[in-house]
């Protein structure tokens, strides 16, 4: 059974740090290009984040550029996302998502919320 398991949400005040974490079971990461989104309360989920399989491109949506990292450990099966700088307006549902061609698979989300 695929399966995609974020963790290392969170409460935290704005301006610290978090790191989250998505583990691939049942498939190799290796295959796939990874990626981060976000859902925030009452809006639609929005892409933050993305890495290739080999880990040597990103891309990062505007409002996260410059303060959140993503990166991939394929010996361990996993992406991460270290989310520095943190404000409210990051208060979210973070998603992971792996896809490779017509092949798509999402976690079940992790909650951070950023106080002020």
């Amino acid at each position: 059974q695929v399966q995609l398991v974020e963790s290392g949400g969170g409460l935290v005040q704005a301006g610290d740090s978090l790191k989250l974490s998505c583990a691939l079971s049942g498939r190799s990461i290796s295959s796939y290009v990874m990626d981060w989104f976000r859902q925030a309360p009452g809006k639609e989920r929005e892409f933050a984040a993305t890495i290739s399989w080999s880990g040597d491109v990103t891309h990062y949506a505007n409002s996260v550029k410059g303060r959140f990292t993503i990166s991939r450990d394929n010996a361990k099966n996993t992406v991460y996302l270290q989310m520095n700088s943190l404000k409210s307006e990051d208060t979210a549902v973070y998603y992971c998502r792996a896809k490779s061609g017509l092949d798509e698979f999402w976690g079940q989300g992790t909650q951070v919320t950023v106080s002020s």
